[in-house]
């Protein structure tokens, strides 16, 4: 399967988004990675759907916001509106009935769903999902921060998913040039990162560097 890289803008300079957005697509990004936190789901809160708004005035690359949220469903309509192109809920955060009804809507929206799952959620818990969504997203940091450091454990979670699981699988957390080669490996097909291409010297390097 194609590698494709997300930039996370939580490691941007939000004082000059929209050029940090036309610098990671000039150096090759795929699409954008949007963390959302509440501050209850995760101990951080960053943005909302006015922010996603802007962004998709500013960038022409698929935004994935991933909501590390509770109560998704309450909200997924405004960032559908905002622009969103992907939008991932946590497996920790949802019932099954619960992303039934999220995966109907966001279908005739022609919106991408994906699972996410932290690291020490076991995989039992998103195979009733697997059928309804686009992609799986495998936390390999403990949501909340950036900059954390890569999770070994997810590589084998990698793997166990690949197996079951012919779609996209996305990985966030602590992703360089030495994990990617690890999850990469193991099935993973998209990276996400965020301080290691936002904090480049040379954003294109470092893009080239993950795939």
């Amino acid at each position: 399967m194609k590698i494709k890289i997300a930039p996370s803008i939580l490691s941007a300079d939000f004082s000059k988004l929209a050029l940090e957005l036309k610098k990671v697509k000039s150096a090759g990004a795929d699409l954008i990675h949007v963390d959302v936190m509440d501050g209850h789901f995760v101990p951080n809160i960053t943005i909302g759907p006015v922010v996603v708004k802007y962004m998709r005035q500013s960038t022409p690359l698929p935004l994935d916001v991933h909501l590390m949220i509770q109560n998704p469903d309450k909200y997924i309509g405004a960032f559908v509106n905002a622009g969103s192109d992907m939008i991932t809920v946590h497996i920790e955060t949802v019932s099954l009935r619960e992303l039934k009804a999220i995966a109907k809507g966001l279908k005739k929206s022609k919106i991408k769903l994906g699972i996410s799952l932290n690291p020490g959620t076991g995989l039992a818990k998103i195979k009733p999902a697997l059928g309804l969504v686009d992609f799986v997203l495998v936390m390999s940091v403990n949501p909340g921060f950036g900059g954390q450091a890569f999770i070994p454990k997810a590589v084998d979670k990698i793997k166990q998913l690949r197996k079951i699981f012919a779609k996209d699988i996305a990985v966030d957390g602590g992703i360089n040039a030495q994990t990617a080669k690890l999850v990469k490996e193991a099935g993973a097909n998209i990276l996400v990162a965020g301080s290691y291409i936002f904090g480049a010297k040379n954003t294109k390097a470092a893009i080239n560097s993950l795939r």
